[in-house]
């Protein structure tokens, strides 16, 4: 495996240095330490069969992945990211989750998504191609940003695999045997999902598929102020009757679900200090809202709260948990 670390960069270009080896080594996206003088890391990286193993320990950091940083390709990787230790906030698909040790999550290249995590974090992360996967996973966006807790299934063998695996590539495994290996380790990855998550996959696979495709559809145009129902079927040529047949099993409309990540984006940027010299209304209009009325009456009847509320509220509990 191939190791780099921060501490060997120059100290006064050392975050900016760091992101690109991010970049590099994963997905492009906006590495931001909390504390860029202090700032220290270590990336391994190394191949097993059709997968690229990345470990990873860094100071606290935020790792933030935007529609700007996706562009359209056949590339498209899907990452199982297994918290070795301490903690991250991982959010995903319209889910957010607090990743502790051992706990796994799924991330998609093609979608956006931010982890913030912790000092002293360390995440182990399999790269898969989405060829590979869906022999494993049919529709492995059903489980983006979903939580799989380490004491569920097969989690637990399944990290101690994962890391048993790490250790080995360090000091080399046999290349004739890596492609049964990874295989058998995304097969049980597959069980422990199938076993945590079955509920999410009763629907017919076709249904699945399609949903799939309309929320990665979502999440890619969510700051579109045009992105609606219509549009949504005209691109991806499917009637509105069918679109409604899709979001039937979840009970929310898909105008509902726009409505809903759009508020749950700004509320998470509301509450991220980084956003702090942004005006409220800025992030709502940066999210798609295009009525300042609009989006507070329908802030405040999710939140229970008017945003700049929330805004105090959410900014006063993160300084004290810092401190």
């Amino acid at each position: 495996m191939e190791t780099y670390r921060a501490s060997s960069l120059p100290g006064h270009t050392r975050a900016a240095a760091w992101n690109e080896v991010y970049c590099a080594h994963l997905d492009a996206a906006d590495l931001t330490p909390a504390n860029e003088a202090g700032f220290d890391a270590e990336l391994r990286s190394g191949t097993l069969g059709p997968l690229r193993v990345v470990r990873m320990s860094c100071g606290r950091s935020f790792i933030d992945r935007t529609s700007r940083h996706i562009s359209p390709g056949p590339d498209r990787t899907f990452s199982f990211m297994l918290q070795v230790r301490g903690q991250g906030v991982f959010a995903h698909y319209g889910h957010e989750v607090v990743l502790g040790a051992g706990d796994i999550t799924l991330c998609d290249s093609a979608a956006p998504h931010s982890y913030h995590v912790d000092d002293g974090s360390e995440v182990v992360m399999l790269r898969v191609p989405v060829s590979v996967l869906k022999e494993h996973l049919p529709s492995p966006e059903l489980f983006c940003g979903r939580l799989l807790r380490a004491n569920a299934g097969l989690t637990g063998a399944v990290a101690a695999m994962t890391l048993s695996l790490c250790a080995q590539l360090e000091t080399g495994l046999v290349p004739d045997f890596q492609n049964r290996v990874a295989h058998h380790l995304l097969q049980l990855i597959a069980t422990s999902y199938a076993m945590a998550f079955d509920s999410v996959i009763g629907a017919p696979a076709v249904v699945n598929g399609r949903h799939a495709q309309v929320k990665l559809y979502i999440e890619q145009h969510l700051r579109d102020p045009q992105l609606s129902p219509r549009s949504i079927a005209e691109h991806l040529q499917l009637s509105s009757r069918y679109l409604r047949m899709i979001f039937a099993a979840t009970r929310e409309t898909a105008s509902a679900y726009i409505l809903r990540r759009r508020l749950e984006e700004c509320a998470r940027e509301i509450a991220d200090e980084r956003w702090r010299a942004r005006s409220i209304t800025e992030i709502a209009f940066s999210w798609g809202f295009n009525s300042a009325p609009h989006f507070t009456r329908t802030f405040r009847a999710r939140y229970g709260m008017s945003p700049r509320l929330y805004r105090r509220t959410r900014l006063g509990t993160a300084a004290a948990h810092w401190r």
